[in-house]
């Protein structure tokens, strides 16, 4: 069984920093595309980073200079450094596999559960 499972979520204060993972655990051969997405309270789900298996980074205008997507490859692991954090910032972040190559089949746009960040005033 597949799964994407987040951590590092947590309460800080602004200014603050968090380091998000997200682990792939299974029979994985690769994973192309892997991205950060957030729904903060009442808004759409967003795109907040992306990386690619070669290590390619897009970010979102709001994030860029404060975020750092990075992965592992061979722990089948992305991150999300997050720094001088801002109350806008508060939202559930859910990790993204774009595509996992499992045994002989592929499994598309796969997602985590979700890790809480709060950032206080």
């Amino acid at each position: 069984q597949v799964q994407l499972v987040e951590s590092g979520g947590g309460l800080v204060q602004a200014g603050g920093s968090l380091r998000l993972s997200c682990a792939a655990s299974g029979r994985i051969f690769s994973i192309n595309d892997m991205n950060w997405y957030r729904q903060g309270p009442g808004k759409q789900r967003e795109l907040v980073a992306g990386i690619t298996s070669g290590g390619s980074t897009n970010y979102a205008d709001s994030v860029k200079g404060r975020f750092t997507i990075s992965r592992d490859n061979a722990k089948n692991t992305v991150y999300l450094q997050m720094n001088s954090l801002k109350p806008e910032d508060t939202a559930v972040y859910y990790c993204n596999a774009q595509r996992l190559r499992v045994g002989l089949t592929s499994i598309f746009n796969y997602w985590g559960q979700g890790t809480q960040v709060t950032v206080s005033p």
